[in-house]
């Protein structure tokens, strides 16, 4: 059976799609059949919906494009607010489904979350609720800025109560200039619990390939 993985992130916006795209490109390298699944997508541009085509190309072998992405929505907004806008329900269970299959033709999947760790998916579920049906270890990307270690340490409290196990996270450095970046990670290596695969440093163009580089593979 093959490996599982879920990314997920403090906020929207600090990288998950980078760090899941490295990740792919990380066990590509190392020789493993892995493949990107991006459930929940909201936000299309004019080209189309950019991290569901990221996930597509860094995976080593092309997947059906209804086990890579099972629903995905115009506007770029939460993902229960754009399914309602469009007369959609997200089901988790049709996720589960995906990913089952996927993990039938792939020796690593990695799955992108949407938005953070708690973001409400549905009347009732949440992105905790879908990591949870998926039962994968979890990447936690932390998106390096001011506040970022009181939006760090509240995810993995979250993570541990819905009683799943943190692979490892990514420190993500978004913003050009952050003071006292590396006290600010050696406070997060101190509290987090679980082992820092890598830090991705911040530069305008970087590609998943270029920040695979400086990842460690997470166990599953």
């Amino acid at each position: 059976m093959a490996s599982g993985f879920f990314v997920t992130g403090t906020d929207t916006g600090v990288g998950k799609t980078l760090v899941a795209c490295a990740l792919l490109h990380a066990f590509g390298a190392a020789g493993k059949r892995c493949v990107g699944q991006k459930p929940i997508a909201a936000g299309r541009d004019a080209s189309g919906w950019q991290d569901i085509e990221a996930l597509y190309e860094a995976s080593t072998f092309r997947a059906p494009r209804e086990l890579v992405n099972q629903y995905a929505f115009e506007a770029p907004i939460a993902p229960h607010i754009a399914a309602a806008m469009e007369g959609a329900h997200i089901d988790v269970e049709k996720i589960t489904a995906a990913y089952a299959r996927l993990r039938a033709i792939a020796e690593v999947v990695v799955v992108e979350g949407a938005g953070g760790f708690m973001i409400p998916l549905n009347a009732r579920e949440t992105g905790a609720d879908l990591a949870r049906a998926l039962g994968a270890p979890l990447i936690l990307v932390v998106g390096m800025r001011l506040g970022c270690l009181n939006h760090a340490l509240l995810t993995r409290r979250a993570i541990a109560a819905a009683g799943l196990r943190c692979a490892g996270w990514v420190a993500n450095c978004i913003v050009p200039q952050m003071h006292e970046l590396e006290r600010n990670i050696e406070s997060l290596e101190q509290r987090l619990d679980c082992p820092r695969l890598g830090t991705i440093a911040h530069r305008p163009g970087i590609t998943a390939r270029e920040a695979a580089a400086g990842l460690m593979l997470p166990h599953g």
